[in-house]
């Protein structure tokens, strides 16, 4: 789904204007954006009945060009996860 889609379903779903759809759906976006700068140190960020946002560290590795097969070093890097809470499984039917 779209962005655009996805505002438009608000939209739809509130009986609201498109325009005011968007501005809900960027604070929405904003906010949890902002959450995940704050939240760095932690590592971990709470949306109550949404889910948990946390930030895993991969480390340096040896890895392969699957082209040539040369081994070539990968950087450590982060990667941000996100675990579900129980009612957004259960509504998915996971």
């Amino acid at each position: 789904m779209s962005k655009t889609e996805f505002i438009a379903n608000v939209a739809a779903a509130g009986e609201l204007s498109n325009a005011d759809a968007k501005r809900i759906v960027e604070l929405v976006f904003g906010e949890i954006e902002n959450g995940l700068k704050r939240s760095r140190d932690e590592g971990k960020y709470v949306i109550g009945t949404l889910g948990t946002f946390t930030i895993a560290e991969r480390p340096a590795r040896t890895g392969r060009n699957p082209r040539t097969g040369e081994p070539l070093q990968i950087e450590a890097s982060k990667a941000l996860r996100f675990k579900p809470a129980a009612s957004l499984k259960a509504a998915a039917g996971c």
